[in-house]
């Protein structure tokens, strides 16, 4: 082995370095780091029309958060997309029984999980 003026010279030649600027969550071990695996989170956005989802969790902050939930729209809540205009802004949804339009900044701010078998082919 031969000797090295700096630690970075080193990284680089074991290519330890260049794998760090790519990943740093990683930081040169050669295994992914089994804790810092980000999963993609839906939105009630990102949620096409006729389908049913189940909120996950709601990430507003204070009124705004207050005001989702005192529309019914509360952890484990279903909700049905039925419709959404032409720009995307407001949606049309049901939820506990009852029909809501949401801004999709509102939208943004509800994560949700897709519910198996509940697919409604929307005309």
């Amino acid at each position: 082995m031969k000797p090295y003026n700096s630690r970075k010279a080193a990284e680089k030649e074991y290519g330890i370095y260049a794998e760090m600027q790519q990943n740093p969550l990683r930081c040169g071990s050669r295994k992914p780091a089994a804790g810092n695996r980000e999963e993609k989170r839906m939105t009630l956005k990102e949620v096409a029309c006729g389908a049913t989802v189940r909120v996950k969790r709601l990430t507003g902050e204070g009124p705004v958060k207050r005001r989702i939930m005192d529309m019914g729209i509360t952890k484990g809540a279903e909700i049905f997309v039925r419709k959404v205009a032409p720009l995307g802004d407001p949606a049309e949804i049901t939820v506990r029984g009852y029909e809501l339009s949401l801004r999709k900044a509102d939208a943004e701010m509800i994560e949700v999980e897709m519910v198996e078998g509940k697919m409604v082919e929307v005309k």
